[in-house]
C-alpha cells in the first residue's frame, strides 16, 4: 500500500500539469466557441490531430526506452543513456523542421490550409521543441522530480493561456482567426527550451551508437504502439472531413464533435496523469526483490478504475454546469460525452495492463493489440460516419479501446500471470454504471434541483468504496 500511495502523491503532483493545466485549457473552449464559427473550430480539430499522429512520430518511444534503459541493471552510466536518447531527438527534431518548411505548398494544399500555409509552420516548429523537450521532461520523471515538471509545464500552458487571452480578447482580427491559437502554442513551446537549461548542460553530450541501437530495437515496437494508438484516438477527426462529405457541413459537425470531446476531456486529463507517474513507479518496482510489487500493480488497477468513475459520475450528474463551457451552437453533440469518457477509461485500464509486456521486452504484443483497436477504429468509422456522423466516432473509440483492453488482459493473464481482483473491479465499475442510469432518470425540472438530488448517488459510490476497502472516513492518526 506505501507503494501505492507514492504513486497516488506523484500522479496528484503531476496532475498540477495534466490535469489542472488541461483544465486551464479546457476553459478557452468558451472563447474559441464563441470567437469562431464551427467550421474553424473543426480546421483547429483536424489540425490538432495530424500534430499528436506528427508528436508520436518524432519521438518514436524512445521515452520509454529511457526509462526501460537506465533502470536496468547493467546500466552503470545514466547519463550516457539520457545523452544518447537526447541527441537522436535533436536530431530527427531538426531534420523534421527542415522537411516541413521545404515542402511547405503542397503539405498546406493537403491540409485544406493553401491559403495559411503558416498554421502548417507554426504547428511544425512547437511539435519539433515538444518532441525533443519529452526526454528532458523524462530525466525530470527518472530523477522524481515531480514538483519542477509539473511547474515547467503549468507554465508553458500558463503562458499558451494567457497569448490566447491576449489575441482574442485584446487583438482578435477575424482573418487571422485560428492563427493565434498556432501561433501561442508555437511560443509558449518554444519558451521552454531555456527553461530546461539545467537538464540540458552539466554532463557530457555523448552519442553510443551501440546503446541506440539496442534502444530503437526496443522503442521500434512502441513506436508502432504509439503510432496505432494515436490514431486510434485521433483517426474519427483526420478522416471525418473525408468521411461526411456528403454533409454539407463536415467542418461544422467536426468542430462540434471535438468541442464537446472537450467536455470529456477530465477522464483522459485524469489518464494522463496516471501515465506520467506510472511508468517510472513499474519500473523501478520491478527492481524490488519482494512479492509486495505484485500487490502494488493489482491495488493500482483497482483504485485507477475507482477513481475513474467518480470523475465520470461527476461529470455526468453536473453536466448543465459542464455544458455551459461551450457555445450554445456546439452543445447538440454532449450525447458524445458518456460514450467518449469510458472509452478513455478502456484506454486507462488497456495502459495499466500494459505492464506485463514491457516489464518483459515484449513490447510487440503492445502493437498487435493497438493494430486490432486501429482496425476496429477504421473499419467502424467507415462505416458508421456517413450513416450517423461524429456519433460513429465515439462508438468506435468505444469498440475499440473495449476490445484491446479485453484481448490485453486475457494474453497477459496467459503469458505473465498477475492476478487483478477483477470481481471487484467489476462491481466497481457496473455499480458506477447503474448510479448513471439512476442519475439521468431523475428530472426536478431545474438544472439545480436536478443535480442537488443527484448528488446523494455519488456520495452513495464514494462510501460503498471506503467501505468494501476498509479505509475510514476519518484517519485516526
Amino acid at each position: 500500500m506505501a507503494g501505492v500511495k507514492s504513486l497516488a502523491k506523484d500522479t496528484a503532483i503531476y496532475g498540477l500539469s495534466s490535469i489542472v493545466g488541461r483544465f486551464l485549457n479546457w476553459l478557452l473552449v468558451p472563447l474559441y466557441t464563441t470567437k469562431l464559427t464551427q467550421g474553424e473550430y473543426g480546421i483547429v480539430t483536424n489540425i490538432y490531430a495530424y500534430v499528436a499522429l506528427t508528436l508520436i512520430v518524432l519521438t518514436y518511444g524512445m521515452e520509454t526506452g529511457f526509462f526501460r534503459f537506465v533502470n536496468r541493471d547493467d546500466c552503470k552510466n545514466p547519463m550516457r543513456v539520457y545523452s544518447t536518447s537526447l541527441i537522436s531527438l535533436a536530431v530527427t527534431s531538426v531534420l523534421f523542421i527542415v522537411a516541413v518548411f521545404v515542402f511547405l505548398t503542397p503539405l498546406s494544399r493537403g491540409l485544406d490550409c493553401a491559403e495559411h500555409p503558416g498554421y502548417i509552420g507554426m504547428m511544425a516548429i512547437a511539435v519539433a521543441v515538444d518532441a525533443f523537450t519529452s526526454i528532458p521532461f523524462s530525466y525530470l520523471r527518472y530523477k522524481q522530480r515531480p514538483v519542477k515538471f509539473a511547474m515547467l509545464k503549468c507554465l508553458n500552458i500558463g503562458i499558451n493561456i494567457g497569448l490566447n487571452l491576449l489575441f482574442f480578447l485584446v487583438v482578435f482580427n477575424p482573418e487571422i482567426g485560428v492563427g493565434y491559437i498556432f501561433f501561442a502554442n508555437m511560443l509558449a513551446s518554444v519558451v521552454l527550451l531555456p527553461l530546461l537549461y539545467k537538464e540540458l548542460t552539466g554532463f557530457r553530450w555523448e552519442m553510443d551508437f551501440g546503446l541506440l541501437k539496442r534502444m530503437l530495437k526496443y522503442s521500434f515496437p512502441l513506436l508502432i504502439l504509439g503510432i496505432a494508438g494515436i490514431m486510434n484516438q485521433n483517426l474519427d477527426k483526420i478522416l471525418f472531413p473525408v468521411l461526411a462529405s456528403n454533409m454539407p457541413d463536415a467542418y461544422a459537425q467536426l468542430g462540434i464533435y471535438g468541442a464537446c470531446c472537450k467536455v470529456a476531456l477530465v477522464m483522459m486529463m485524469f489518464t494522463q496523469a496516471f501515465r506520467f507517474a506510472y511508468e517510472p513507479f513499474i519500473f523501478a518496482k520491478n527492481r524490488a526483490e519482494n512479492a509486495d510489487k505484485f500487490k502494488a500493480y493489482s491495488d493500482v488497477m483497482k483504485f485507477f478504475v475507482v477513481f475513474a468513475m467518480i470523475i465520470f459520475l461527476g461529470v455526468m450528474f453536473y453536466m448543465p454546469i459542464l455544458q455551459l463551457f461551450i457555445a450554445p451552437g456546439f452543445r447538440s453533440g454532449l450525447q458524445v460525452v458518456p460514450i467518449v469518457m469510458i472509452a478513455d477509461l478502456f484506454f486507462g485500464v488497456f495502459f495499466n495492463l500494459s505492464l506485463w509486456y514491457k516489464l518483459t521486452d515484449k513490447t510487440i504484443w503492445g502493437t498487435w493489440f493497438s493494430l486490432i483497436g486501429l482496425v476496429i477504429t477504421l473499419g467502424m468509422n467507415v462505416m458508421l460516419v456517413p450513416r450517423i456522423g461524429y456519433m460513429g466516432c465515439a462508438w468506435a473509440a468505444f469498440a475499440c479501446y473495449g476490445t484491446m483492453m479485453v484481448v490485453s488482459y486475457f494474453v497477459g493473464r496467459a503469458k505473465h500471470p498477475l492476478r487483478y481482483p477483477v470481481k471487484r473491479i467489476s462491481a466497481y465499475f457496473i455499480g458506477a454504471l447503474l448510479l448513471y442510469g439512476a442519475g439521468m432518470m431523475i428530472d426536478a425540472g431545474n438544472d439545480w434541483l436536478t443535480m442537488a438530488a443527484r448528488t446523494p448517488l455519488l456520495v452513495i459510490y464514494l462510501l460503498a468504496v471506503l467501505k468494501f476497502e476498509n479505509i475510514p472516513l476519518i484517519s485516526r492518526k
